[in-house]
């Protein structure tokens, strides 16, 4: 019955107050579902999905013609400790500026869309066979005094429209408690010690019981290096004793 209400609610609001594509601005069909409620389908078609081939472990792209999986020269000379990284767009196009929208100009509407982006990383062979409603979604944390200028943390908030929708668990376990310089301007070994201590799991037994001998989904919107991600995998298999860390984003930089 609620959920009755609601997509009636939403139909009317569409008619009286007609939805517009977040990236073109044409008039979108009203009562319309997923990423359609935000995106005309032109816009939808243009959207650069991150099709193989790419590194069966950081999710790099390549070019050319290669059949069969690979692990790239990068991660060839890493520990990283997440199983994968998977993303579902390039962040290039209408999916960067959506993004950029999303984190610095405070359109946190746009939570929506990315989250149903986000989906679609569900959808790779490595997940399919997996029951992912049995693991738990993690979000990357930010520090506090990033989060309190920003207002909020996009991966959060991105961890709670994809529960949502897919029913998996979300679960706040992190926490980031030292600032580290920007991790564009260092060394692939630099960007590893710059974030060095700078997780941990929060203090929490019945989240410490939770993430015990699970698998989790780390969540964030862009993989660029991987060393984040592998960090916060490293201190949740450490600390949390999780069992696997599949990293999943909407974009891969």
């Amino acid at each position: 019955m609620m959920s009755a209400l609601k997509n009636y609610g939403t139909a009317l609001l569409d008619l009286v107050y007609p939805r517009r594509c977040e990236s073109c601005e044409v008039m979108l069909y009203y009562n319309q579902q997923n990423e359609a409620r935000w995106l005309c389908v032109d816009c939808l078609q243009k959207l650069p999905r991150m099709l193989p081939p790419f590194c069966e472990c950081c999710g790099e792209p390549y070019d050319g013609a290669i059949s069969s999986s690979f692990r790239c020269g990068n991660c060839a000379d890493l520990k990283l400790h997440f199983e994968c990284a998977i993303s579902g767009y390039h962040a290039k196009d209408a999916v960067r500026e959506l993004i950029h929208r999303f984190k610095y100009q405070h359109e946190l509407h746009l939570s929506g869309l990315l989250g149903c982006l986000l989906q679609k990383t569900l959808e790779d062979p490595r997940l399919v066979t997996e029951d992912v409603t049995q693991w738990a979604l993690v979000p990357v944390p930010l520090h506090h005094a990033r989060q309190r200028e920003r207002e909020y943390n996009q991966a959060w908030e991105l961890c709670r429209v994809l529960a949502d929708i897919s029913g998996i668990t979300a679960l706040d376990a992190l926490k980031r408690v030292r600032s580290t310089t920007p991790q564009a301007s260092l060394s692939r070994h630099q960007r590893m010690e710059n974030l060095h201590q700078a997780f941990q799991v929060k203090s929490s037994s019945t989240l410490h019981a939770r993430l015990k001998g699970r698998n989790v989904l780390l969540v964030d919107d862009v993989l660029t290096t991987g060393s984040t991600t592998s960090e916060c995998a490293r201190i949740l298999k450490k600390n949390a004793k999780v069992h696997r860390v599949v990293v999943i984003t909407v974009a891969r930089g």
